[in-house]
């Protein structure tokens, strides 16, 4: 059968274009882990998806009696870093390997309303106490910033970084656990603070924005994201475009979720993955980690009776079988 010049051409373009389809250049699914993933898309459009994913600590250690309130954690000077929740004004040094307590700095002149999440930028440690479900109209939200060297030579210069939220207009009281506006996890980056909301009502979490300097200040909403659940904690990898966030369910079923490959500093907009972990009744409140591998996350002692008696732990996880292959990439 003969085909013609116009038919032959037809075949060709339609080559072309199935060709195209399988070798697309731009925009798409980058990750080769996503079950979405675009052969040869070049710039990552955050489309990707994953399968479920469930997993268990590869190591867990109950925690001293004294952090039945654990909170924030930070990975500094060899050790692992957490604060309480409440009054409780001391900073704590766990030994990595059995997360017994190694050493303490007391912060005097300073109260302790509700911490919340700690983080570090190489020259501070910045502690939140930013807390805000009791009622969900605190005015005296701040973050204190503790100058690292005069932490180490046992005389802290701490000075306060004060601020409010630009889309909270309404401070009037609401009922315990029904706000928007409390917040529980925070990173720093080299320019500026980053808090993530525990947002009761919907399950999502605003992003904001706040510089790192003292004084008084307006947190910018960025961005909203839903991660159908109440974040607690945050950690960040800078260098590497890598943000884990931790928190957990109405159900207190706990999880991970995982943001990297995003553009600049807009953590939302790259790879978003959930690791649900499989410990059920776990209220999950900090997370931290050395490499980007394997992270930390702790919990606090709950009770409830007689479901659940769960002491205050610090876990290890290894996140290296998800992560593993973006890192190298880098």
């Amino acid at each position: 059968m003969k085909i013609s010049s116009g038919t032959y051409l037809m075949l060709l373009l339609g080559l072309s274009l199935w060709l195209g389809s399988c070798n697309k250049r731009g925009p798409g699914c980058t990750d080769p882990q996503a079950n979405n993933a675009v052969a040869g898309a070049t710039e990552n459009d955050g489309s990707c998806t994953y399968d479920q994913v469930w997993l268990g600590p590869a190591k867990t250690m109950v925690l001293d009696e004294s952090l039945s309130g654990t909170s924030g954690l930070i990975s500094w000077n060899g050790k692992v870093w957490t604060h309480n929740d409440h009054l409780d004004t001391r900073l704590y040094g766990l030994d990595t390997a059995t997360a017994d307590i190694g050493i303490e700095y007391l912060l005097a002149g300073v109260e302790n309303t509700d911490w919340e999440d700690m983080d570090e930028d190489g020259e501070y440690i910045y502690v939140g106490d930013f807390g805000n479900n009791a009622s969900g109209n605190r005015t005296d939200l701040h973050i204190l910033r503790i100058e690292m060297a005069s932490l180490i030579s046992d005389n802290p210069a701490i000075d306060t970084i004060w601020f409010s939220y630009s889309d909270q207009t309404d401070l009037s009281p609401v009922q315990a656990n029904q706000t928007e506006f409390d917040c529980e996890a925070m990173v720093v980056s080299s320019t500026q603070i980053y808090l993530f909301s525990k947002q009761w009502l919907t399950g999502r979490t605003t992003l904001y924005s706040l510089p790192k300097q003292p004084g008084t200040h307006v947190a910018q909403k960025k961005e909203v994201f839903n991660v159908q659940g109440l974040v607690t904690g945050a950690t960040l990898r800078e260098s590497e475009k890598l943000l884990v966030l931790c928190g957990y369910t109405g159900i207190l079923q706990p999880f991970l979720y995982l943001f990297y490959d995003y553009a600049g500093e807009d953590y939302f907009t790259g790879n978003k993955r959930r690791v649900n972990i499989q410990i059920p009744f776990l209220q999950v409140e900090g997370i931290t980690t050395n490499d980007g591998l394997i992270y930390s996350p702790s919990n606090e002692s709950f009770v409830l009776e007689p479901a659940s008696n769960t002491p205050q732990q610090l876990h290890r996880f290894d996140l290296s079988g998800l992560l593993g292959d973006y890192l190298k990439g880098l």
